[in-house]
């Protein structure tokens, strides 16, 4: 018993002082700190008396310029993002880099400087107000007094289409409508071409901007929607100008007016 009882309060004895030592130890326990960035280890220390690290400021996102191309138009285009400023309902912003040119308007088209309105001499037999159209050279005169005359380039009929011969101014039109004669429309439809009965006038009308009407004739002095065709022999028989030019003429000639073609 002397001796279980030693050796008990020997071991009590040893194991007061780890007890004591545990206590001890946890009676503060150490802070556990996390991390404010999400991309380092959360925990930092277990242990007590450590110093806190200083916290990392996160570094604002740079501007970014990247390269798109859009499927339709296969044309570079610089999409600005900001991630700091831009808001979800801002985010489409976007601002183009390389646009392309805008058209340039029909009539400032390449055209040989030749077919520009201008001024030139006369001393042709035909009296002043007479206008005086040569096929062959693609040339509209309107005779003027001093023996002067106002030169336009002009489309005209292609080949088998031409006439010759004197007409009269017998009405005008602004803007006429269109309605292609029956023949026109029979023979462009072979070709796979179909022509429309009537077209309002505008701007993609055949007509253009205004319209000379000869005589009871089919054919008229009239602008046009394809600019580029002034100087050639295209059309089915009427005299094209450019619509700048026709509205020029149509202000300087009256109904009545003698129209001859060379």
């Amino acid at each position: 018993m002397k001796f279980f009882s030693s050796a008990a309060g020997a071991i009590v004895l040893l194991l007061l002082p780890l007890g004591a030592e545990a206590q001890n130890r946890y009676v503060e326990p150490p802070p556990v700190l996390v991390s404010p960035d999400l991309s380092a280890p959360w925990v930092l220390q277990l242990r007590q008396g450590q110093p806190v690290p200083r916290q990392r400021q996160a570094r604002p996102r740079q501007e970014q310029w990247r390269t798109v191309e859009r499927p339709a138009e296969r044309q570079p285009v610089a999409q600005y993002r900001n991630a700091q400023r831009l808001s979800p309902r801002a985010e489409p912003s976007v601002r183009t880099a390389a646009i392309a040119p805008k058209p340039r308007p029909l009539s400032d088209l390449s055209l040989d400087p030749k077919f520009l309105p201008q001024d030139v001499a006369y001393d042709g037999p035909h009296k002043p107000g007479t206008l005086v159209i040569d096929t062959s050279e693609r040339f509209l005169y309107h005779v003027l007094e001093g023996g002067k005359a106002r030169r336009y380039g002009v489309g005209v009929g292609k080949e088998g289409f031409a006439w010759k011969g004197t007409q009269k101014v017998s009405q005008k039109r602004e803007w006429p409508d269109w309605r292609p004669p029956a023949e026109m429309i029979a023979r462009e439809k072979k070709k796979g071409r179909i022509l429309p009965v009537h077209m309002k006038g505008g701007e993609r009308n055949p007509l253009g901007a205004r319209a000379l009407y000869l005589g009871s004739t089919l054919y008229r002095i009239h602008g046009t929607n394809a600019p580029w065709t002034i100087g050639q022999a295209v059309s089915s028989g009427c005299i094209r100008m450019r619509n700048e030019d026709v509205i020029e003429l149509y202000e300087h000639v009256p109904v009545g007016a003698k129209v001859v073609v060379i």
